[in-house]
This record gives structure tokens, sequence and C-alpha cells, in this order.
């Protein structure tokens, strides 16, 4: 009955917002994740930014409709008092609905099978090239089959990161280690660690750790006021270096991103030898030696310093072009400061994201 139901307000929530005292809201009714944050799939970073708050729309947006069913075991008893819903979440829901009705959201796993498929085909084209070939215009064109290679095991290693594409979790993990740190050299791990947040914070200048790029980049003159970092814990420091770099930002954009790829490396490697909580760490420490195994003996193959420099140089110039894709469907949306709210989190994310009309071939080269 009504009167039996308990009540607390948005205030009294938004008081547990930290470690340890961890409430969120789903649906009207409050939930004590507290415990649960530590084991939490998508890493304790999602849930503190969100802590003390109704997380409806973001919980939808990232979990399966068999999530639903744990929720009770968290439940607290009490449900929010002043709980409203906008109209733009409305519409949200309302569309989340109609589609999973309509079967959108069920595995469809021919797609991970065929992009699979490709990145094999791939790479088998590149190991014949180098392994059995001499000329340099073969390697370069296996160099930059790699990093097309690369690009397809890096959308395919999203997806599975974020939801299930094959015909079951194990099977889902062990595409996520081989498609992430055996063929990239990227760990899964650092990578749910920093998605995770960026897309529960989308372009906040403060939470998405993908915006965070000081030193060297600004997508903000916010960002020259010395932001704190709630991800990394730490000050931005808008420094005389800084002021530097990122008054030639506009040149040095497009030769940085040919070669950021070292630092996607050296941020695995800085993650997984860290003190930090690491789901799989040893699963993911083992897939990077596969990588940094294979990787420098297909390199040392080649006959020569100047092939083997230009192989890699190639490789990376291609998968330069992802890097430049992520960065344009954030870089030129609207960004903003502090974590979003309940109800205005879907209205952050869609206007904190940039997609681009492309043909259905360049569909499949971006992944979809």
């Amino acid at each position: 009955m009504e009167c039996d139901k308990k009540y607390i307000t948005i205030q009294q929530l938004e008081q547990h917002n930290k470690a340890g005292d961890l409430w969120v809201s789903i649906n009207g009714k409050v939930y004590n994740v507290s415990d649960w944050s530590k084991y939490h799939p998508g890493g304790e970073t999602p849930l503190l930014n969100l802590a003390g708050k109704d997380v409806t729309d973001a919980f939808t947006a990232y979990h399966p409709t068999t999530a639903w069913q744990y929720l009770n075991k968290f439940f607290t008893g009490y449900r929010l008092k002043d709980y409203e819903v906008s109209e733009v979440s409305k519409d949200y829901r309302n569309i989340i609905h109609e589609f999973t009705k309509a079967g959108m959201f069920e595995n469809k796993g021919h797609t991970a099978v065929f992009t699979l498929t490709s990145v094999a085909a791939m790479f088998g084209f590149v190991f014949y090239g180098v392994l059995c070939c001499n000329s340099l215009w073969v390697h370069l064109c296996s160099a930059m089959v790699l990093g097309m290679a690369w690009i397809q095991s890096a959308y395919i290693g999203h997806d599975s990161g974020h939801y299930i594409v094959m015909s079951g979790h194990g099977w889902n993990k062990f595409v996520q280690l081989i498609t992430g740190n055996c063929l990239t050299g990227i760990s899964i791990a650092w990578w749910k660690w920093t998605h995770n947040a960026h897309h529960i914070a989308c372009n906040s200048l403060d939470y998405d750790p993908d915006l965070q790029h000081i030193p060297v980049f600004a997508v903000s003159s916010r960002l020259f006021n010395s932001v704190t970092s709630s991800f990394y814990g730490r000050k931005l420091e808008f420094d005389y270096m800084a002021r530097i770099l990122i008054s030639y930002q506009h040149w040095t954009f497009y030769p940085i991103m040919c070669v950021a790829r070292v630092n996607l490396y050296i941020q695995t490697l800085l993650l997984l030898f860290s003190k930090r909580q690491v789901q799989d760490r040893t699963l993911n420490i083992m897939g990077i030696i596969v990588f940094w195994t294979w990787f420098p003996l297909l390199v040392s193959w080649l006959p020569n310093w100047s092939h083997r420099v230009m192989f890699v140089l190639t490789s990376f110039v291609v998968i330069s072009i992802q890097h430049v894709q992520f960065c344009l469907n954030h870089f030129s949306a609207n960004v903003y400061v502090g974590p979003p709210n309940g109800n205005d989190w879907f209205e952050k994310q869609t206007n904190g994201t940039l997609d681009i009309s492309c043909s259905p071939w360049m569909d499949w080269f971006f992944g979809h």
C-alpha cells in the first residue's frame, strides 16, 4: 500500500555520493550499491560519477534487460518523494522500449563473425606480405592493411566491451582479449576504465577522461583555468608548457595523431602495473605479452631498418584515421563542467556527440 512506502528527498539521496556510501535511484526506487561498486563489471568510476543521483537513463542505456532482475537485492526500501522525469527522458525511454520490442538490441552474432573473419584475412595478408615478399611496396601495402586490421579489431573489441556479441560471456571476454590485448596491444581493462567513464559523463571537461589532454590539446578555453580532473584525481595545470603547446595545436594535431598509438601503449602499461584494482589483470598482461611478442618479431623479419621504420610508421598513420574519427565525434561538440544530472543525462549525451553520415562501405570501415 502507498502509506506503507518509505520516501526520501532528492537532497537526502545526494548525501550518499561517495565511495563506501553510494546510493543511486532507478525509476524512483533507491538502491545502495556501496559494496557492489567494487565488483561492478563497468568499474567503480561510472557509479561514483553518478553517485547520489537518478541513473535510470544511464542504467537503461548500458545494461541488458536481464540486469533488472538483480536490482532488488540492493533496494534500500526507500523511494524518491519528489521524483520527476523530464519530457526528453520520457521520450528517450519510450524509444528504448519500442526498439527493444522490435528486437533491435538482440544479439546478432553474424556481424561479429563477419568482422572477425575480415580481421583474420587482413592479418593473413600482412604476414604473407612480410614473410614471403621482399618488395618495399608490398611491405608498405602490408603495413596499410595492418593498420586497417587494427581499426576493425578495435571496433569489435569496443562492441564486445559494451555488450555481448558472442554466444556467451566467456566467448565475449575471449574476443575482448584477442582483439584488444593480443592483436592491438591495448588492454581491454584500460579501455573499459576510461571508456565507461567517458560514456557516463560524455564531454564533461572534469569528468570525461577523453577530453583531458592538457598540456598537449585543449578542446575548450575553460581548461585554461586549470580544471581538476575527477577521473585522474589531479589538477590539469594550464602552465607555461601547456600555453605554448596548445597555441600550436592546430598545427600539431594531425602529426600527433600519427603517433598517438604510442600513448595508448604507455597508458595500458601504466594501468596494468599500477596499484589500482584491475579486473582480469593477469589475463590482460598475458594478452599484452602476446602482442609484444608477435609484433616485434614480425617487424624484425623485414630485410633492413628502413623497411622496418617505414612499416611501423605507415601502420601508425593508417590507424590514426581511427583516432581522428574519435576526436571528430566529440571534440567539436558541446562541453560542460561537472557531472551530468539524472534528468539531463540523455541531453548531455546527444549534445556531446557528433554523428557523421557515411555511405554503407564507410559505415563498415568506421565501425558502424
